[in-house]
């Protein structure tokens, strides 16, 4: 059975280290990198790479987590729990799609609670008490790439082949939404719009508006 992995994006406060993880993403043979929440991103970091991964975007973890269980993908924390087991154990067992953590809270409740298990990086040295979050990603990608069996991509000197781009090039910094998520979306604006008045047309409370714009339902 062909293996695939893929990187969920969730809670990073940094939106330049997207641009690094999809780097290393495209290094380790990453299928594709899964946003979710907020779309955009800033590509700094990347060195072009993100025109050679497929991007995906979803609006919350659950709808996330559902389009990675039909692709038959187990969704591993890369997290420091009581039951989390050392990356290079490799516990893995068929395609795996990893969730990374917020630079200083790491995995929140909620994301741990759409993982199936959870692997950490051992450390050796007593200087720091984590990693940054786009050095552990790119550690346990190459685990799980040497696990899974992937094909070493062929070199070029003191360098490997780089594949050609797509012909057509896109400033990539936002991850687009099919036309029927397009549509979805900006009724449910249209909706939290209008009731943000009342029957009388008056404007509900600031703090309404405000618990309305940013509530988070993931």
């Amino acid at each position: 059975m062909e293996m695939e992995s893929y990187v969920v994006v969730h809670n990073v406060a940094k939106r330049h280290n997207v641009g690094t993880l999809a780097r290393s993403a495209t290094a380790f043979g990453v299928s594709e990198l899964i946003v979710v929440g907020r779309r955009d991103f800033n590509a700094f970091g990347s060195h072009g790479s993100t025109s050679h991964l497929a991007f995906r975007h979803f609006h919350s973890l659950l709808e996330a987590r559902s389009f990675l269980k039909e692709k038959g993908c187990d969704i591993c924390g890369v997290e420091i729990t009581d039951d989390a087991v050392a990356v290079n154990q490799h516990p893995f067992k068929r395609s795996t799609a990893f969730l990374v953590g917020n630079e200083g809270t790491g995995l929140s409740a909620k994301e741990c609670e759409i993982c199936d298990f959870f692997v950490y990086i051992p450390q050796y040295g007593s200087g720091t008490a984590s990693l940054n979050v786009t050095v552990a990603a790119s550690i346990v990608l190459h685990h799980f790439a040497v696990w899974a069996g992937f094909s070493e991509r062929i070199r070029d000197g003191n360098k490997f082949v780089v594949a050609e781009k797509p012909a057509k090039q896109v400033k990539r910094n936002f991850c687009a939404e099919t036309v029927d998520a397009i549509i979805e979306e900006r009724k449910s604006r249209k909706q939290n719009a209008s009731e943000f008045f009342d029957g009388d047309g008056n404007a509900q409370s600031s703090s309404n508006l405000l618990e309305g714009l940013f509530s988070d339902d993931q």
